[in-house]
């Protein structure tokens, strides 16, 4: 039974370690409430999963999705988009956008690979309540768009910068509520014309550029057994990330 629960509660001391490291490092309570909440929100969703209940990933998806979109985005003014993570880095703030980054997006995946995509994303979130939840058709070479938004999303903030823009923190302020816009609209989009919930995450998500590297060396992972598989693509075709 403990084996059984056991991601769920690794899950939950990781996140929890980090909460307390940065409070007491950084002598800020808000990060103990931040990463507690996530934490839990995460090990609450897992141990669901593990329960094989099918609305698992969506507890998980809109309690911290919403969080973090609602009250770091909404409520606090930060930037959570790949453009706020640029913007604090070059302002070598460690606000919220870049601790986000550091640790679901750039080392967490070392740990728990893909795992914000799947169960922490607001955009994804509101993608995968569509009704296209197995492809029907085979994945499009468009993959390297995602390239160009992400290097557009630096070359933005660093001319901001270059140029010395007058009020940069209300015009990221705005690329926030733009950006998030747009990414709801082109992904709803994409997906009735692919008949693919995911298909913006696989084509247009600039975050997988961070994600993609770190999550082949992910810890917690699925492993093929070769000496059971038969190639039926029964895990491709069920897979609910596919």
């Amino acid at each position: 039974m403990l084996k059984k629960y056991s991601i769920p509660i690794i899950m939950w001391l990781v996140f929890e370690s980090i909460a307390i490291i940065l409070w007491q490092t950084l002598d800020n309570i808000f990060y103990l409430f931040n990463f507690s909440y996530i934490g839990t929100s995460i090990a609450i969703g897992l141990f669901l999963f593990a329960r094989k209940q099918q609305y698992a990933r969506h507890v998980i998806q809109f309690a911290v999705g919403l969080y973090m979109l609602g009250y770091l985005g909404f409520l606090q003014h930060e930037n959570m988009q790949i453009e706020g993570f640029w913007y604090y880095l070059f302002l070598g703030v460690f606000e919220a956008a870049t601790i986000h980054y550091a640790v679901a997006k750039i080392f967490g995946p070392f740990i728990f690979g893909r795992g914000w995509c799947g169960y922490a994303c607001w955009t994804a979130m509101i993608l995968d309540l569509l009704p296209f939840k197995t492809p029907a058709s085979s994945r499009r070479k468009w993959g390297f768009i995602r390239y160009i938004v992400f290097v557009g999303s630096l070359i933005f903030v660093s001319s901001l910068f270059l140029l010395h823009v007058q009020n940069i923190e209300q015009i990221m302020w705005y690329s926030f509520l733009i950006g998030n816009l747009i990414y709801y609209i082109v992904g709803i989009a994409l997906a009735f014309i692919c008949k693919d919930n995911r298909a913006f995450c696989k084509y247009i998500c600039p975050v997988t550029v961070f994600l993609k590297p770190a999550s082949r060396f992910a810890l917690f992972h699925i492993k093929l057994d070769p000496d059971k598989c038969i190639s039926c693509k029964k895990c491709e075709k069920n897979c609910p990330m596919n």
